[in-house]
């Protein structure tokens, strides 16, 4: 049982690997040289799992792309603050606020479903992605459902292809980080090299 779920697991990797939509990747790294040309910043949104990639994706992008990034959710006495006075709801809108998010900047939506408003699932990405919309800032996401807010409303959008219903979330997880581990490596956006890629042997 254990190793059929195995071959089973990874089989669904390659057949995700298969249909990932080129273009639309092409689509967000367009996106983001139109950033880095405008010397605009990057905020990165997500939660949970999303959230570990968005702490991930900040310190490449600073890093081998020399681009300003940042990820509300690193910094957790504001974060807390917020939720604490304010709720979960706004948490994302208000820190873009402060931050006064404009037409040079844009956001990064990491997501499994990318918010639903009839469902009231994940309105906090929702209220940022209008907030985006109304500063004309670039709407980007890497999702796992194409029926969802971030989907419909981002300016560049991948959305990583539902091959079992039953591991959505895992596959979705993952293939942010795949997906993004390109992008910060493709010339367009690459500025520095990494330490192991230039040690040689």
């Amino acid at each position: 049982m254990t190793e059929n779920y195995i071959d089973a697991y990874f089989r669904e990797v390659m057949d995700v690997v298969n249909r990932l939509d080129k273009k639309a990747i092409g689509g967000i790294v367009t996106d983001l040289a139109g950033i880095k040309k405008n010397q605009g910043r990057l905020f990165i949104l997500g939660v949970g799992g999303s959230a570990a990639n968005a702490s991930h994706t900040v310190n490449d992008f600073r890093k081998i792309c020399g681009m300003e990034c940042y990820a509300p959710t690193d910094n957790v006495s504001e974060l807390t603050a917020r939720v604490n006075d304010d709720g979960w709801e706004t948490v994302f809108v208000k820190w873009l606020r402060t931050s006064r998010l404009n037409d040079k900047d844009g956001i990064l939506i990491l997501s499994v479903g990318g918010g639903n408003a009839e469902k009231n699932i994940s309105v906090n990405l929702i209220k940022a992605i209008d907030l985006a919309k109304e500063r004309k800032s670039r709407i980007i996401g890497i999702v796992g459902k194409d029926g969802g807010y971030t989907a419909k409303n981002a300016t560049s959008c991948v959305v990583i292809p539902v091959v079992n219903e039953s591991t959505i979330t895992p596959h979705s997880e993952s293939f942010q980080s795949v997906v993004l581990h390109m992008v910060v490596t493709h010339p367009d956006l690459k500025e520095n090299e990494m330490k192991w890629e230039s040690t040689g042997k």
